[in-house]
């Protein structure tokens, strides 16, 4: 309960998880290991924020909505571990970042999902990491993201 209390005072609630969209599990266990699916800014099954970096966001836009999707990966880790402090270590980020093909600063959009994974967990937040532009992502949001946990049996 000390990461839950941590982002409490931070004023992050940890709400339910978002519900897959499609025909597909939010998080699957391989092993110490689980692999979590893209989120991104959407609540109640709506983008709270669409468009593209480099056309009408700007970078601290995509960072807002980075974190948001960090913010949703953790609420779906909670309704999975139902207790964070299981959380041995984020091992690995993905990030896409929906942008105009002249866009360079995708790392600092992704950032957005990093720092929240740090702020949370601490060092154990500190993860290995991509930061990828691609041209389209689902429902129009500018940012999805996905992780690796190792977590404590």
């Amino acid at each position: 309960m000390q990461v839950e209390k941590h982002l409490e005072k931070l004023g992050i609630k940890i709400e339910e998880a978002v519900a897959p969209l499609a025909n597909y599990v939010s998080v699957q266990r391989a092993g110490d290991l689980l692999f979590l699916s893209g989120a991104g800014p959407v609540r109640d099954g709506k983008a709270t924020v669409v468009g593209r970096l480099g056309d009408n966001l700007t970078v601290e836009q995509g960072y807002t909505a980075a974190r948001e999707g960090g913010i949703n990966l953790i609420c779906a880790l909670k309704s999975y571990l139902g207790d964070l402090d299981r959380v041995e270590q984020i091992v690995k980020l993905l990030g896409f970042v929906n942008c105009t093909p002249d866009f360079r600063a995708q790392p600092a959009v992704i950032n957005g999902a990093s720092d929240i994974l740090v702020q949370a967990f601490g060092d154990r937040g500190r993860h290995a990491r991509s930061a990828v532009g691609v041209c389209a992502l689902p429902m129009g949001i500018p940012v999805e993201v996905e992780i690796i946990v190792r977590v404590k049996e």
